[in-house]
């Protein structure tokens, strides 16, 4: 399929057409396309006058965002559940898997907070051990990972972000999920930083819980994402929050007060709502927007952009690719030392370049509507 990138941009982000901004740091906070902004300004003004809302505006809404993340990750609509960020979807694992005293949850230096301290705290309570494998020249030793997987019993979780928000590094999902099952071992998966910019078919990779917030790769409004619950877990795991819409009862408006505490048998179950109706239908735009382009398209313009990152930092000296080359082994996001980051900072920011500098790199994250030459200015800005 063919994309037209600069007739994508005179729709979807005029503003990154007219040149206002180049923007590469939707590993931090992505930009909204125009189709989502609308719908929010249409959602928006019948909430402010809320008599103009029917029932479509309401639960539908929810449908909808959860069937789109489902095909976004080729899963079962079932086994998704709307959650608020991240955080939220680790601590529903951290929290709702069975592990205790002498168990180990196993995972790296190097991972963002939001996939170290729920495990850190849950464990902590457990009685269970927290260990994070040491970085190998800023990468996860994934070779010592597999080997710890394989010959330590005590391992009870693998809790890993699929890519890493600093330097980029990507897990192979397929290979430490493979190796997880085999064993009984539960595989969750931060896929914050890799959905997006990466396919997922969780059809076929062995993942039992994955979570991740919209408001980045997936160029949605803060505060939405989702969570996936492996089909044959819901049963097993009850939910440590409770809502009021998590009983199969609660769809019977007419009878709220007679109280059935039998839990949805899908993974709305772990839905603590009222949720934000207008952020999760501008969610559910916008992975119908990614649909629509097409998940393969989207990663094969990323990978193209950061195979040119990669090119250029191969004949610059002076400018040190953190990300792996190997492109099995990174996504969208591209991590650089400089001979001075502070002031190869100042420069992309003095040309519009909007970025981010991550533990003593310069982060750039590129996505599928940035053009060539977006990228091969700001790359030269790090060069001088």
């Amino acid at each position: 399929m063919s994309f037209d990138v600069h007739a994508f941009r005179a729709k979807e982000y005029p503003w990154a057409e007219r040149g206002e901004s180049i923007f590469f740091d939707h590993a931090a906070t992505g930009p909204l396309p125009q189709r989502t902004r609308d719908l929010m300004e249409r959602y928006g003004l019948k909430r402010a006058e809320p008599f103009r809302l029917t029932m479509d505006d309401f639960f539908p809404v929810f449908d909808r965002a959860r069937a789109n993340a489902a095909k976004l990750v080729h899963a079962p609509q079932r086994t998704i559940a709307l959650m608020s960020n991240t955080s939220h979807g680790v601590n529903l694992a951290a929290r709702a898997l069975p592990y205790g005293p002498g168990d180990v949850v196993l995972s790296v230096h190097g991972e963002f907070p939001a996939n170290v301290y729920p495990w850190m705290i849950a464990a902590r309570r457990r009685g269970a051990e927290h260990r994070l494998l040491p970085l190998v020249n800023d990468w996860p030793d994934e070779a010592a990972l597999m080997r710890a997987i394989e010959t330590d019993p005590r391992i009870k979780v693998v809790a890993l972000s699929w890519v890493s928000f600093w330097s980029g590094y990507r897990f192979d999902l397929a290979a430490i999920g493979a190796a997880c099952r085999a064993r009984g071992i539960y595989f969750v998966v931060d896929a914050i930083q890799g959905l997006g910019p990466l396919t997922l078919d969780l059809a076929t990779t062995h993942v039992d819980i994955l979570a991740c917030g919209a408001q980045k790769w997936l160029l949605s409004p803060w505060g939405c994402g989702f969570a996936y619950v492996r089909d044959e877990l819901i049963a097993q795991l009850e939910p440590e929050e409770v809502g009021w819409t998590a009983q199969a009862s609660s769809g019977d408006f007419g009878a709220f007060l007679d109280y059935d505490p039998t839990w949805h048998d899908d993974a709305r179950r772990y839905e603590v709502i009222t949720l934000d109706y207008v952020h999760f239908n501008a969610m559910a735009e916008s992975l119908g927007m990614f649909l629509e382009v097409g998940p393969e398209v989207i990663a094969a313009r990323v990978r193209a952009l950061a195979d040119r990152a990669v090119a250029f930092a191969d004949a610059h000296t002076d400018v040190t690719l953190v990300t792996p080359r190997d492109p099995a082994h990174r996504a969208g996001v591209l991590s650089f030392r400089t001979a001075d980051v502070p002031a190869a900072s100042q420069r992309l920011r003095a040309a519009k370049v909007a970025h981010t500098v991550r533990e003593g790199c310069v982060r750039l994250s590129p996505h599928f509507y940035n053009t060539d030459e977006e990228l091969d200015a700001a790359l030269a800005l790090l060069a001088r």
